[in-house]
């Protein structure tokens, strides 16, 4: 199906439980780009929300239909506000641009094909306050049959990480895990507990926290620009936590962007990350040397998918 199936309605906010009721306002930023019909549940997943106070919507390019159809939702439910008109300005930016609009003191960022799970918000407001700032808190990000997925927590990525998760070997070699990227067949706690980097798809910051480290940073066009933010927290003596109840299904692959474009970007984005956190002149060096190599190989990727049939 092409465009979106039915048109978004107003929902009614349900009541919010009574130890939230006394709360700091939430604001739910959403950057959309030609995402397709997963729009329209992710955008009713939430408005039912009862602790939602606003939706800003940054729309950095959507089909004259969405457009239409978010337009006409600003008119009836006036939780959301509408950010267009500025083109396709990139994830970074546009977070950034909502976050700067938005109204609320605890901002939650969304995907667009993220669908909030019921108390998912409550989880993230509950523990994110009273923690040390500057904080991050991460939902659980589950795939549609509700197993985890990849990305939802994650170790430390450096260049040596992510080579031995990329190859296998952090798996193979005992002594090497430590440098295992990916901790989604990890045991799953049962509180919010510290992860060196979550998700971008659902996550929350308080605004004093997201502004004293200076947001998203801007220079990444799509992709990794959560994985810098999680490092810039840390750097800054806070915590990234991820939160095994705050429960997000993430479609994924829903936008209507090329694969190798996406990918392109993503590349892009991880040699920017490394050549950020390089050390020295020696780990700039190395680090300057292995960016083309980086991004070929992200290009490659998605040929890699079509041959095999999969997606890694």
């Amino acid at each position: 199906m092409n465009g979106i199936a039915a048109p978004i309605v107003a929902a009614e906010p349900a009541r919010a439980p009574e130890f939230l009721t006394r709360r700091r306002r939430v604001s739910v930023i959403m950057v959309v780009y030609m995402t397709g019909e997963a729009l329209t549940e992710s955008v009713q997943c939430v408005l039912r929300d009862p602790l939602v106070d606003e939706l800003v919507i940054v729309d950095n390019g959507s089909t004259p239909c969405e457009a239409e159809v978010l337009r006409r939702l600003t008119e009836r439910d006036d939780r959301v506000r509408l950010l267009a008109g500025h083109g396709n300005i990139g994830f970074a930016r546009g977070a950034n641009l909502g976050a700067a609009k938005a109204l609320g003191e605890v901002l939650v960022f969304l995907n667009p094909d993220a669908f909030l799970q019921p108390g998912c918000v409550a989880e993230l407001v509950k523990t994110i306050e009273g923690r040390p700032a500057p904080c991050i808190v991460g939902g659980r990000v589950l795939n549609a049959d509700r197993t985890e997925q990849r990305g939802a927590r994650r170790g430390e990525i450096t260049l040596l990480s992510a080579l031995m998760s990329l190859t296998g070997l952090a798996r193979k070699v005992g002594s090497w895990r430590r440098f295992e990227v990916h901790w989604e067949d990890e045991a799953l706690p049962d509180v919010a507990s510290p992860a060196p980097t979550i998700s971008g798809a659902c996550f929350c910051m308080r605004r004093e926290d997201f502004n004293a480290v200076c947001g998203f940073d801007e220079g990444y066009f799509l992709h990794v620009e959560d994985v810098d933010l999680c490092w810039r927290v840390r750097r800054q003596g806070g915590s990234v936590l991820f939160h095994p109840k705050a429960e997000v299904i993430h479609l994924g692959h829903t936008s209507q962007t090329s694969p190798l474009r996406v990918e392109f970007y993503k590349g892009l984005g991880l040699a920017r990350y490394f050549r950020k956190r390089a050390e020295g002149v020696s780990g700039s060096l190395i680090a300057w040397l292995l960016s083309p190599v980086i991004v070929c190989t992200a290009l490659a990727r998605p040929v890699l998918w079509r041959l095999t049939g999969r997606a890694a």
